[in-house]
């Protein structure tokens, strides 16, 4: 087996390694803020946990404050051993709630299916760790909060929109210079094409015993 075979059949083999080490990274992002009358909304709720924390038992409350001028703290979901609606949860919420969660429970989140605009207000999701190491025992808690504000039409994202401008003017613009590199290309070739018919034209305009005797040659 030559050298360089054995080099690529290594790389390869570290490259399957780096891969199988490679882990999914939690990351803590907040929740969107804003949502649409009649469209889905997620409420993000995220807790990361280090490697030694991920045989932890979890469960999770969402509660729902209400707006100020109706300010009712009542559960509306729960997460224990299985995602769940609360049995006691009002009519108003039933079926419009569903668990948008990962399955190592970093994700913790959940989504409003047909958004009103009742839906306003704060939400609060409250998440418990149960840790046991033999005969230690520990628990952790964390409450996230979201202030939650309906409308009747989505909010127009400027980036997204100076995104769009700035791809349409970047597409004129290449289709443009496409159109002046085929019109350069085409004058090109066809004054190459002139030259030679040119050629052609003067070599046979040359009588027939001068090209088989092109003359003396010249000698100083």
């Amino acid at each position: 087996m030559s050298t360089h075979v054995r080099l690529v059949l290594h790389l390869l083999l570290l490259f399957i390694f780096a891969v199988q080490e490679v882990r999914l990274v939690c990351v803590d992002v907040p929740s969107e803020t804003e949502a649409t009358v009649g469209g889905v909304m997620k409420l993000t709720c995220i807790y990361c946990m280090k490697r030694e924390e991920i045989s932890a038992k979890t469960k999770v409350d969402w509660f729902y404050n209400g707006s100020a001028s109706d300010y009712r703290r009542m559960l509306i979901y729960q997460y224990d051993h299985e995602p769940q609606e609360p049995e006691d949860a009002e009519m108003y919420w039933k079926g419009r709630l569903t668990w948008n969660g990962s399955k190592d429970l970093q994700d913790i989140s959940i989504s409003i299916v047909n958004v009103s605009a009742s839906d306003s207000g704060t939400y609060e999701c409250e998440v418990s760790r149960f840790f046991e190491f033999d005969s230690f025992k520990h628990t952790t808690n964390k409450k996230i909060t979201i202030e939650l504000k309906v409308k009747m039409q989505a909010s127009v994202d400027t980036t997204a929109l100076y995104s769009k401008i700035m791809m349409y003017v970047l597409l004129v613009f290449l289709t443009f210079w496409l159109l002046v590199e085929m019109i350069y290309c085409y004058r090109k070739i066809s004054k190459s094409e002139e030259l030679a018919q040119d050629t052609a034209t003067d070599y046979l305009a040359i009588p027939s015993e001068n090209k088989e005797n092109p003359g003396p040659a010249v000698t100083e």
